[in-house]
């Protein structure tokens, strides 16, 4: 099949691919390329904590015509308007540390380059680096990914991902807390977290513990800490040019919010009726509350979350706490939600303010991301985002706050959702509102002037669906003098290389640089691509995801 990809920064692109048969997954071909493919290097890079080099050992790769690639493609010559990035597979780095996909990656860096991607998402796994021992981290597919950004002319986001990845040792993409926490867990299952019913979620350690030293003699907060000035020593030449944004990972997902709903099924169909679990049972939380309740002398207020909060498929309306005229609105249910919502600040303010510190005077920008949790957003107590911690209601603003504290620190805030649509939402749950929800949180990063990231939920996207990216993200960037929105396309992977997904992504991409070499149409219906593509050059993609 050919596939003709939109004007590129310096050249016009088209991607000839022929389907070959694979045991696991389609492949395609390698296609003429007319520059030599410059040589991969070989990496190796392990490094301690507290580390007194930059380099911290790993040897820097020859830039001769790394350097003659990334000037022809330089993003210095995409569009001036919001600029897109692309989520690298979860799994783009092994557990054992090693860049996957070496023949597919670089192949596939090119392709975005060539369609005006701005650069690449590249989640950075706290139990990959630092798997095996505390203050010892192993670098190398990280480095090798950033070096191939940059021979590519792409940018680099890095999330700092200080949660699990995936379901169990059966998931593909598995990837646990490093082994020494676990370990930790095991001797305090407390540091997880825990509901009413004593269900235990290993997704990320508890917030109950931010401050105490449960971690080998270091606290959370400190191994975060720990693993940020690492990552900055180590790629300090990289900061700035290469890896301009640093998102940092508060929660579960990388979400500043508590594992209400476990985040494999945020992602299911019928998670559009999960009201969720309070997560305060684990003995760090419960010993705030009762200091808090005991503190207004109210210690029957002690010892758990609301009674009657229902079970986690329940009509609110059903349930003693959540319904209209709950006790979400007494001095009870205020006095908890606002407890509870503010031990989630303060796990963000504690995280924002390390993250500020150390990437200080570095030219990155830092973020960190809110969770899109919208499913009972038309109610008036929303209990889907009270139990994730989001004190918001129909008489309260609970984002104003985030944005507020992101704002202190210069940070940029990140949601997803962007293509969602209140139709087809409220035909599986009347109460639904992503729209809602957005409007909410853009006015929010408005009126406190922050920069803003969006994602898609949802990896299948199609034209109507960029359409709903396009028009909610100038919800934000209307009327403002500095419009500072950019979009990350959640992810990479075989179907986005696919002939019609590549079509309309690439459309997506010019549409949002607002370029005058190709002025995008009013609408998905025509134009496909810039007079330029038909003198491209060939580029090869192999895919193997």
């Amino acid at each position: 099949m050919a596939i003709a990809s939109p004007s590129a920064p310096s050249f016009s692109a088209s991607l000839y691919c022929t389907r070959a048969e694979s045991a696991r997954f389609p492949t395609f071909s390698t296609v003429r390329l007319r520059r030599a493919r410059p040589p991969t290097p070989q990496l190796r890079v392990t490094s301690r904590l507290n580390s007194s080099t930059a380099s911290n050992g790993f040897a820097s790769p020859d830039k001769g015509n790394d350097l003659h690639y990334e000037l022809q493609h330089s993003s210095n010559h995409r569009g001036r308007g919001s600029p897109v990035f692309v989520t690298l597979p979860a799994d783009a780095v092994s557990p054992a540390g090693q860049m996957r996909r070496r023949k597919a990656m670089p192949q596939s860096f090119r392709a975005l380059a060539a369609a005006g991607v701005e650069g690449v998402v590249m989640e950075v796994w706290w139990g990959i680096v630092e798997r095996d021992a505390p203050g010892v981290y192993d670098w190398q597919g990280y480095v090798e990914i950033v070096t191939l950004a940059r021979r590519c002319g792409l940018k680099v986001r890095a999330v700092m991902a200080f949660h699990q990845c995936g379901t169990g040792p059966g998931d593909p993409f598995w990837i646990p807390l490093p082994r020494w926490v676990l370990e930790e867990i095991d001797k305090d299952p407390d540091l997880a977290y825990s509901d009413r019913f004593g269900r235990r979620n290993m997704e990320c350690i508890s917030l109950g513990c931010d401050i105490l030293p449960v971690l080998h003699g270091r606290s959370p907060i400190q191994a975060y800490a720990d693993f940020m000035r690492n990552f900055r020593d180590t790629f300090r030449s990289f900061l700035g040019g290469i890896i301009t944004g640093v998102q940092v990972g508060m929660g579960p997902a990388g979400e500043l919010r508590y594992p209400s709903c476990p985040s494999q099924k945020l992602g299911w169909a019928w998670r559009s009726r999960e009201l969720g679990e309070f997560q305060c049972y684990d003995k760090y939380m419960l010993a705030s509350l009762n200091v808090c309740a005991r503190e207004i002398g109210m210690r029957e207020w002690e010892n758990g979350g609301p009674i009657g909060a229902g079970n986690l498929m329940h009509n609110p309306e059903n349930t003693e706490f959540f319904r209209s005229d709950g006790s979400w609105k007494t001095p009870y249910g205020e006095f908890f939600l606002e407890w509870y919502s503010r031990m989630l600040l303060q796990h963000g303010e504690r995280i924002c303010r390390e993250a500020e510190t150390i990437f200080r005077g570095t030219e990155v920008s830092t973020s960190s991301k809110v969770a899109g949790i919208y499913w009972h957003y038309d109610t008036p107590s929303h209990p889907s985002e009270l139990t994730a911690g989001y004190y918001n209601t129909s008489s309260r603003d609970g984002y104003l706050p985030i944005a507020r504290m992101f704002g202190r620190y210069g940070f940029t805030m990140c949601c997803s959702g962007f293509e969602m649509q209140d139709v087809e939402e409220q035909q599986m749950n009347p109460t639904s509102s992503p729209e809602g929800f957005l409007r909410q949180l853009l006015l929010a990063a408005r009126i406190c002037n922050i920069p803003l990231e969006g994602e898609n939920s949802s990896t299948g996207l199609d034209d109507e669906s960029f359409l709903q990216v396009l028009k909610t993200s100038k919800l934000y960037s209307d009327g403002l003098k500095k419009p500072a929105f950019s979009f990350n396309f959640v992810r990479m992977d075989k179907n986005l290389f696919e002939y019609h997904n590549w079509v309309s992504f690439s459309r997506f991409v010019r549409q949002m640089s607002d370029t005058n070499m190709c002025r995008a149409k009013s609408d998905f219906g025509g134009g496909d691509f810039c007079p330029s593509t038909t003198s491209a050059a060939n580029v090869g993609v192999v895919l193997a995801y």
